[in-house]
């Protein structure tokens, strides 16, 4: 099952003689898994592994590597081989994670990513926000990417269960 929320706002001001436009679009992608929240959390906290990860193909994190407040990594992506820096914001155990993408100036990226133990399953939620004048065409590069980012993190972490436990 998969949710998705889109948020967008554009303006444009007149400031001092000069003519300004903002742009902003936040969007939320929701799935729900049969992986237990432990290993969801393990999978999405461990900064080495992005093998399951539709945008970054590599990152300069040590092995076994865990998100914390406050840190800065790299991730290479694969649309290009230049590394963009990760800046770790929030966690909260076991719920959730906030990364700041510094990829580019003229745009911002937060990236939140919650998990959440219901009757039904394991809830992951991939929240994306994008700030400045390139998000525009930024979005329209990676979308097809960050609509797949919490399946593929629900699927290797049901691989990997289904391993463990057989």
């Amino acid at each position: 099952m998969s949710n998705v929320i889109l948020n967008f706002s554009f303006k444009i001001i007149a400031a001092g003689g000069k003519l300004c436009c903002k742009f902003s679009l936040f969007k939320t992608y929701r799935v729900v898994s049969t992986a237990p929240v432990d290993v969801l959390w393990q999978k999405l906290v461990n900064l080495a592994d992005v093998s399951w990860h539709p945008l970054f193909s590599k990152t300069n994190a040590p092995l076994g590597l865990i998100a914390k407040p406050g840190l800065i990594y790299q991730v290479v992506t694969r649309l290009t081989p230049i590394p963009v820096r990760v800046f770790v914001e929030n966690v909260r155990p076991k719920e959730l994670l906030s990364i700041r993408i510094l990829a580019i100036p003229g745009m911002e990226q937060r990236v939140t990513y919650k998990v959440e133990s219901t009757l039904c399953g394991t809830f992951i939620s991939y929240s994306v926000t994008l700030r400045g004048w390139l998000s525009p065409l930024i979005w329209w590069l990676i979308q097809p990417y960050y609509s797949r980012v919490a399946s593929d993190l629900a699927h290797a972490a049901e691989r990997q269960t289904y391993i463990v436990h057989g």
